[in-house]
């Protein structure tokens, strides 16, 4: 079983322009914390929009950028099933879960690089999550363990992040086969990349823990008619 080129080309596309939706900056702007570039890290990401204070909106943030690498999985998916009768996922074959997961690769590569944000993104973790459930759950969710497991140990998030995307590729390997396990190999690559800076600080002891009080101060809302 095979699906076509064209048909992948396009799904990629569409996946990076979903990834692309700079759901944190939508957000900020709309509660009247203005452009969320302009503080913190600098970043469009739940972590950053954290730094707003209103830990509903950084959740908000957060779900919303995971859903990313999920809806474009679960359309180009849905959309190959019934438009090219492609059977569904019976475990004898990796074809569906590659594809679901270099669609996903795009919607991280979107929200890193978003093209309406002249490629200045964020640094994919939560849409890498998404994916790696969407396309394949059961390296999704050793993700998901291994970050609750670093975090409770060591308290750091970025760390954290890095162990669990690094987790994925193995367990895709063992389980879904060498192509998706690849293609999770490059999410990982991508992810590792975007944290470059905090593997800078991871190395000389100076990333924050979780719950530190950040120097960073906290942005306000810029506007009193939200």
């Amino acid at each position: 079983m095979e699906i076509p080129i064209l048909f992948l080309v396009a799904s990629c596309v569409f996946a990076y322009f979903i990834g692309s939706i700079p759901f944190g900056l939508i957000l900020a702007k709309q509660y009247g914390y203005g452009d969320i570039r302009e503080i913190g890290s600098g970043n469009i990401g739940a972590t950053n929009v954290l730094r707003t204070g209103n830990k509903k909106l950084a959740l908000a943030t957060l779900i919303l950028d995971g859903t990313k690498g999920v809806l474009a999985i679960v359309t180009v998916l849905s959309t190959a099933t019934f438009t090219l009768d492609t059977p569904a996922i019976d475990g004898t074959t990796d074809v569906l879960f590659t594809t679901a997961c270099a669609v996903g690769f795009f919607a991280i590569l979107g929200h890193c690089f978003p093209i309406g944000l002249k490629f200045k993104g964020g640094k994919g973790v939560a849409t890498a999550i998404g994916t790696l459930l969407a396309a394949v759950p059961f390296a999704g969710f050793a993700a998901c363990l291994a970050w609750v497991i670093t975090a409770k140990i060591t308290k750091l998030s970025s760390f954290s992040a890095l162990v669990a995307v690094a987790v994925a590729p193995v367990v895709a390997f063992v389980i879904y086969g060498g192509r998706p396990a690849a293609v999770c190999a490059l999410i990982t690559l991508l992810v590792w990349v975007r944290h470059k800076d905090n593997i800078a600080r991871l190395r000389k002891g100076e990333e924050p823990k979780i719950g530190a009080k950040k120097k960073d101060k906290d942005a306000k809302p810029v506007s009193s008619d939200k």
